[in-house]
C-alpha cells in the first residue's frame, strides 16, 4: 500500500454506534454514527436484536467507506463496545436469542444464587468483579433457566465487539478486556475459570478463545466487504471494552493517572500494576479487569451520568442544553440548597445497591429550573468523588498525578468546572475525536502491523489538550457540602428506597 494507511475504529455504545476512519497520527478523516437500536420489552429490561444491531453497524460503516476518497487505503478495523451485553450463537454462527443489554437487571435472581453457592468474596478473588446481575455469567444462567431451548442450541457466547468482529471475518474470539466483564475469567492467570464454570453448570467451551487486544483475526470476508464497503484486504483485529479503548487513546496506562470517561454512564478508571485482592473492593461494587499488556485496572463510576443530564432536560420540557447551562451558571454553588442523588439506575460503588433510586433533596419554592439543573451537575460531581475516594484508598494512592477526561460530557463546560472544583484537582480534557473509536483503531493498526506495538502508536498520536482548573474560592464550600450533606443522603434514604422497591 503506497498511500498512508487509514485505520477504522468502531464504538458500539449504549446510545450510539460510531465509526471513524483515522490516519496514523489519530486525526479523524471521516466519521458516521447511528442510534443503537434498543428495545425495552418491560420494566427494567432492555435488549438488542443481533441482526438489527449488525445491520445498523454495517450501514454506519458503509457511510464512512463511501465518503472516503480511496477506501482501498483502509488497512484495518477493530471494534470497541459496551462490556456486558453478549449474543448466544449456535454452531452455525446464528443467534439463538436476543442480546440482553448491559444495564438490564433481569438476572438478579441468578446473581443472588451465585452469591449463595459460590460466594461474593470468592468470585471477586478469582474474577476481580463484584457480584452484579449485569455480568455475562449471570445472563447466561438466566438464558439457561428461562429460555432452555435457546440455551440448548447455544455453542458460543460473544460480547458485542466480538460479535461484530465475527461478522466481519468469521473468527470467534474474545479479547481480555471484554472477557474481564463476564464473571468467567480467571483475572490473575488470564484464562477462562473452568472450575467455576463447571461448578455452576456452564460448559467452559461456550466462551470463545482468548486473545490480547490488537491481535489479528484475519482479513475481512467477501460477504462483509460487500455489506460494509471495506476492501477485502483489510485486516480485522480484536478491539476491547469501550472504557479500556478510551483510556488507551488518552494515554492513561500508568498507575497514578485516571481516566474519567463521560458518556451515558461515567467511568472512573485507574490503571494498576496488579489486581487488588481486598474483598472489600468487590463488596463495594468496584470491578477490575485486564488493560493493555501487563497492566490491569480498577473501575468505578456512575451508571447514569449523561443519562441524568438528558433526563432533567427532557422533564424540563425538552429545552436545549445550552439554555439550561446558561441558566445554571447564574445559580450560586449549592443550588439554593437543592441536592441531587443520581442513582436513576442502581446505586454505583461504593454502595452497589440495585434497589436504590435517585432523589432531589432540599427543595423549596426558591428552587427553579436553573437550580435543579445545577443540582444535577453538582450531584454527578459529588458522586464521582464519592466513588473515587475509596478507590484511591484501596489502591494505596494518596492522590493522582493526572486526571484525563474524554467523552461527550466534557463538552458541558459547567459540569467540568464543578467537577474539577469538587475534586480539587485540575482535569485535562483530551481534544481527541471519539477517543473510544481511536483506541479501537490503534489496536487495529497494531494487528495490521501499521504500529509495532501500543506504546509506539501512542508516540505518533497528535491531538490538543485543555486544562480545567478548580475554582479556588468555591473549593471549601463544595468540600463541606460533600462531607456534611451529600455523603449522608444515600444512607438516610436507603431504607425508604428499598421499601419503594418492595412495593413495585
Amino acid at each position: 500500500m503506497n498511500a498512508e494507511p487509514l485505520l477504522i475504529g468502531a464504538d458500539v455504545g449504549t446510545t450510539n454506534i460510531k465509526v471513524v476512519a483515522f490516519d496514523r497520527v489519530g486525526r479523524a478523516v471521516e466519521a458516521a454514527s447511528s442510534p443503537t437500536p434498543t428495545r425495552y420489552p418491560g420494566p427494567g429490561r432492555a435488549d438488542y436484536d443481533p441482526e438489527e444491531l449488525w445491520r445498523s453497524f454495517a450501514d454506519t460503516l458503509r457511510r464512512v467507506t463511501e465518503r472516503l476518497e480511496d477506501p482501498g487505503r483502509v488497512a484495518s478495523i477493530a471494534v470497541a463496545s459496551m462490556g456486558e451485553a453478549a449474543v448466544p450463537l449456535d454452531s452455525g454462527g446464528e443467534p439463538t436469542s436476543d442480546m440482553i443489554a448491559w444495564f438490564d437487571g433481569r438476572a438478579r435472581p441468578q446473581a443472588e444464587r451465585l452469591g449463595r453457592v459460590v460466594g461474593q468474596d470468592r468470585l471477586f478473588g478469582l474474577t476481580g468483579l463484584s457480584l452484579q446481575p449485569i455480568f455475562g455469567l449471570c445472563k447466561l444462567l438466566w438464558l439457561k433457566e428461562n429460555e432452555p431451548d435457546a440455551y440448548s442450541r447455544t455453542a458460543t457466547w460473544l460480547n458485542v465487539a466480538d460479535y461484530m468482529a465475527f461478522r466481519l471475518c468469521g473468527v470467534a474470539a474474545t479479547d481480555y478486556s471484554l472477557a474481564s466483564r463476564t464473571l468467567a475469567l480467571d483475572l490473575h492467570n488470564l484464562r477462562w475459570a473452568e472450575g467455576l464454570l463447571e461448578e455452576v453448570g456452564i460448559p467452559p467451551g461456550l466462551f470463545a478463545p482468548l486473545r490480547g487486544g490488537g491481535s489479528s483475526l484475519g482479513p475481512i470476508s467477501p460477504e462483509a466487504a460487500s455489506a460494509t464497503g471495506l476492501p477485502e484486504g483489510a485486516s480485522v483485529a480484536t478491539g476491547g471494552h469501550d472504557h479500556v479503548c478510551g483510556a488507551l487513546a488518552a494515554g492513561v496506562t500508568q498507575t497514578g493517572t485516571m481516566l474519567n470517561s463521560l458518556g451515558t454512564a461515567e467511568a472512573i478508571f485507574l490503571p494498576l500494576e496488579r489486581p487488588l485482592t481486598d474483598p472489600q473492593v468487590g463488596q463495594q461494587g468496584y470491578t477490575q479487569g485486564a488493560h493493555v499488556a501487563g497492566q490491569y485496572y480498577v473501575f468505578g463510576g456512575q451508571y447514569t451520568s449523561g443519562a441524568s443530564v438528558e433526563w432533567i432536560r427532557e422533564v424540563s420540557g425538552g429545552v436545549d442544553h445550552d439554555t439550561l447551562v446558561a441558566e445554571a451558571e447564574e445559580v450560586p454553588p449549592g443550588s439554593l440548597g437543592a441536592f441531587f442523588l443520581p442513582h436513576l439506575r442502581l446505586a454505583n460503588p461504593p454502595y452497589d445497591d440495585p434497589a436504590a433510586r435517585g432523589a432531589f433533596v432540599g427543595l423549596s419554592t426558591d428552587v427553579g429550573r436553573g437550580e435543579l439543573f445545577r443540582a444535577v451537575l453538582e450531584g454527578l460531581a459529588y458522586d464521582s468523588r464519592n466513588s473515587l475516594e475509596p478507590l484511591l484508598a484501596h489502591s494505596g494512592l494518596d492522590g493522582l498525578r493526572a486526571i484525563h477526561a474524554i467523552g461527550g460530557g466534557t463538552q458541558n463546560r459547567l459540569l467540568m468546572r464543578i467537577k474539577a472544583t469538587v475534586l480539587d484537582q485540575a482535569i485535562t480534557v483530551s481534544d481527541v475525536e471519539e477517543a473510544t473509536s481511536l483506541g479501537a483503531a490503534i489496536l487495529g493498526g497494531v494487528g495490521a502491523g501499521v504500529y509495532s506495538d501500543v506504546p509506539s502508536a501512542l508516540e505518533e498520536l497528535r491531538y490538543d489538550e485543555t486544562t480545567v482548573e478548580p475554582i479556588p474560592e468555591e473549593v471549601a464550600f463544595y468540600d463541606a457540602a460533600f462531607r456534611r450533606v451529600y455523603c449522608r443522603i444515600y444512607p438516610s434514604l436507603r431504607g425508604v428506597h428499598h421499601e419503594i422497591q418492595d412495593l413495585q
